[in-house]
């Protein structure tokens, strides 16, 4: 037995003589162990690490980033006499020649930002940038001024592509996969705001499949910022830490003109997608579907038996159409496109639009309480002539120009709702009731009658009588006029 209070003793009935010394030294070893420093810090290496900034990310990308000037000659009449313009004298004389002087010419200019995204000189931008534009100057980041030319534009999308001519090729950007962002990434904003010159703001992704940017483009899929995006931002650059393009700023939500923290981006892929469309008497050739769906809600959902809203359910299917030939039927329920799910009828455009003519992709339905999956070969949207046809007679409609809802119309003006593909629709109107229609309004019947054509309903509005109830749908709403003479 060891003796008590023997630290060899205690040893040795276990660990021999070896093990003794290794534990001794142990025991002196430890406090000293314990009292040892951290690994030695590192110094930075760099002023990039010091600043802890986005300084290797600018460098990388805004040379690819350019300013761009449009200039555009606007033609006006100028007005002799300071009355002319003063409402209460125009109700009684109105535009008077006497009172209008010469047609006189004015340079009018704007300014936007743009990207480069080939060695070659391709930029892309924003459509309303360069809208009505008679010349176009691009500002390189090293203050070289070239013309540009346009090689591509898209008012659907809002975006347009140029292209400049330079001595060797250019700095550019590479595209991401804008399906891998995430809401919460950092992202840089690179722009010409205010026209100050080249100036980065930061921010995070702060949403994303954003659709509430009604009226700046028909495909509203939009990625959010809250990176500072203000005027001339326009056509700039949405990055990530990676200098990758994210996408191209087209737009703020502001109550002030300035930037309140609210910006939308068109995302890259998209971008992709026009960029490989070609161009059929100056429109960009689109995939098609051709179904008219509507989505799934809450009270849907429940009476249909679903978890939990979501998806799209078809309406209609056209005839003859790469829906109708890939076997999708009315009322089915479009719930994956290629491995996405669809959420909502603008997520299934943007799916269809960030493909190929002639692709094919997988479509997901629910038919019956059954999941089935389709192989559908996207077609090009149809050139259906539209027929527009200017309304006569007597009745409170005169004055206003309809047509026929075409495929084009559809894709234009970003009808989601389901509707009849036989209605018209309201492009311009004059009179009583033109004042109540709206362009873009799709009429649908009159008098209980169902309307399939611009004759037609001219016909059913001269039928006589002294009142004609009208049904009308605008955008998510289905309206009831009654128009009296």
């Amino acid at each position: 037995m060891p003796r008590p209070g023997s630290l060899r003793g205690l040893f040795s009935g276990h660990v021999g003589r070896a093990g003794f010394f290794v534990c001794l030294m142990a025991l002196f070893t430890w406090p000293a162990l314990c009292a040892a420093p951290a690994p030695e810090d590192v110094v930075p290496q760099s002023l990039e690490q010091v600043s802890l900034s986005f300084v290797p990310v600018v460098r990388k990308t805004a040379p690819a980033v350019v300013n761009i000037y449009t200039k555009r000659i606007v033609r006006e009449r100028v007005n002799l006499s300071p009355l002319a313009n003063d409402p209460f004298f125009r109700q009684f004389f109105g535009n008077a020649p006497a009172m209008q002087g010469p047609v006189r010419e004015r340079v009018e200019g704007s300014l936007g930002s743009g990207v480069i995204i080939a060695a070659d000189g391709l930029i892309v931008t924003s459509y309303h940038v360069i809208q009505n534009a008679q010349a176009i100057t691009v500002a390189l980041s090293d203050r070289r001024e070239l013309e540009a030319e346009i090689v591509k534009r898209d008012p659907q999308s809002d975006l347009a592509f140029l292209r400049v001519h330079a001595p060797g090729p250019l700095p550019y950007l590479t595209m991401r996969d804008t399906d891998t962002l995430e809401v919460g990434e950092l992202v840089l904003a690179i722009g010409n705001p205010f026209g100050v010159g080249q100036t980065v703001t930061h921010g995070i992704v702060s949403g994303l499949a954003r659709t509430a940017a009604a009226g700046m483009a028909n495909y509203q899929f939009f990625i959010q910022t809250d990176a500072a995006i203000n005027p001339g931002n326009s056509g700039g650059a949405l990055v990530d830490m990676h200098g990758r393009l994210l996408g191209i700023n087209t737009a703020i939500y502001s109550t002030s003109g300035g930037s309140n923290g609210i910006g939308f981006a068109i995302p890259a892929n998209i971008v992709k997608a026009v960029q490989a469309e070609e161009v059929k008497e100056g429109k960009v050739v689109r995939p098609w579907l051709g179904v008219i769906t509507q989505d799934v809600t809450a009270e849907m959902a429940d009476s249909l038996g679903l978890p939990a809203p979501g998806g799209v359910i078809v309406h209609e299917v056209t005839e003859g159409g790469p829906a109708e030939k890939g076997g999708i039927r009315p009322d089915d329920i479009i719930i994956s496109f290629d491995g996405n799910a669809i959420a909502d009828d603008r997520a299934l455009q943007y799916r269809i639009n960030t493909q190929r003519v002639g692709g094919t992709v997988e479509i997901g339905v629910l038919r019956k309480g059954h999941q089935q999956k389709m192989e559908v070969t996207l077609a090009a949207l149809p050139q259906v002539k539209a027929e527009v046809y200017t309304l006569k007679g007597h009745h409170p409609l005169a004055g206003v120009t309809v047509v026929n809802l075409t495929p084009e119309l559809i894709a234009e003006l970003g009808i989601t709702k389901a509707v009849d593909i036989h209605a018209v629709v309201v492009v311009s109107g004059e009179g009583a009731g033109g004042t109540l229609l709206q362009r873009g309004d799709i009429i649908t019947q009159v008098n209980g009658k169902k309307v399939t054509s611009p004759p037609q309903l001219d016909t059913l509005l001269n039928a006589g009588g002294h009142q004609w109830q009208v049904l009308v749908q605008r955008g998510t709403q289905a309206l009831t006029m009654t128009l009296r003479n």
